[in-house]
């Protein structure tokens, strides 16, 4: 069992002066001769490829919150997958992630005249639903290759599905979005158990974090999140723990000249919404987690080696994610050879 850090850069933005390539977020993690693929950030097809993995070996997507760069190329899965996945139609790649929200958040406090959302009829929809959108909107190229092609529709080879959560935990997306809650399964089957709780990451709701159990190993994903007792629950003793992790001194430095209230909301919500650097080692420890790695960095463009010292603050091994690295259950080694 390994992870492979398909995209590391965090923010829905194409980094300027990115010396170290960063793409947007995903991460496959792999047991045997499957994957299973934890967000689709821009550039995670290519990724797939330089990664050496195989479409037609792909277990699952999860999808740990709706925001852009965890889901701007689940599109290029669904449509370019008709022509890598047209085997699947009779075992479909299941597709987990957050239902609809249900209400709209509520608006910045720093707004001085109330936004218009978009999309009125449906503001909020689930992971079903964008999947459905998704093919409704490439309907003219998905029905030439239908029916001129042959090729299998994506509604035979995909199978999206909204993690439903317990009732009995108390959630609701705008008073209680992240209650204090126990670890719940959301898929199996004969490699792996995926568990999930629910992480702070206002104003966006559901946020999940997903532990990957199998024979060989345990792999747990953060998704974007506050420091969290949820995750932290959900984490312990776990071979892997991928956080996220933000240089608020690059928030600051950014929007310290920008007085416009776009600006002010903004910043207010990388400060609520992420996990500083020393927060996520904290979080490492808690769990007791075997091996940290540093992943969604923001900014996307950071060079890793200012955070090299987290070698001397986390109780395990430490490492700061490039693009396709790979992180081993057993061997705890990346691709560039590194330990």
């Amino acid at each position: 069992m390994k992870a492979i850090t398909l995209g590391t850069a965090g923010g829905p933005r194409w980094m300027k002066d990115n010396p170290r390539d960063r793409t947007g977020i995903s991460t496959a993690i792999v047991v045997g001769d499957r994957f299973y693929l934890v967000d689709a950030g821009h550039g995670v097809g290519r990724r797939i490829r330089q990664a050496e993995l195989e479409l037609a070996d792909l277990g699952g997507v999860f999808i740990t919150h709706l925001h852009s760069d965890h889901t701007v190329d689940l599109p290029s899965l669904v449509v370019f997958g008709m022509h890598e996945l047209r085997y699947r139609a009779d075992n479909p790649v299941p597709i987990l992630g957050p239902g609809p929200r249900g209400a709209l958040p509520p608006v910045s406090p720093r707004a001085t005249v109330a936004p218009r959302p978009v999309a009125p009829a449906n503001p909020t929809p689930g992971i079903t639903e964008m999947f459905d959108s998704i093919v409704a909107t490439f309907a003219t190229d998905i029905n030439d290759r239908v029916l001129d092609s042959l090729r299998p529709s994506p509604n035979v080879l995909f199978a999206p599905r909204d993690i439903v959560i317990p009732d009995s935990v108390g959630y609701h997306p705008t008073t209680d979005p992240f209650p204090d809650m126990e670890p719940f399964v959301v898929f199996e089957d004969d490699r792996v158990s995926v568990t999930a709780v629910l992480v702070e990451h206002p104003p966006i709701a559901p946020a999940f974090a997903f532990r990957f159990d199998s024979e060989s190993g345990s792999v747990t994903v953060s998704g974007d999140t506050r420091e969290s007792a949820n995750l932290v629950r959900l984490a312990t003793g776990t071979d892997v723990l991928l956080h996220e992790a933000i240089d608020f001194t690059w928030v600051d430095e950014m929007y310290e000249h920008r007085s416009d209230e776009e600006s002010r909301a903004s910043r207010d919500h990388h400060y609520r919404s992420h996990t500083t650097f020393d927060g996520a080692i904290r979080v490492g420890n808690l769990a007791r987690a075997k091996t940290l790695v540093l992943h969604h960095v923001i900014p996307g463009a950071a060079d890793s080696g200012g955070w090299s010292h987290g070698r001397g603050l986390f109780d395990g091994e430490f490492i700061v994610a490039d693009d396709l690295d790979v992180i081993s259950c057993d061997t705890l080694a990346d691709s560039t050879g590194r330990s």
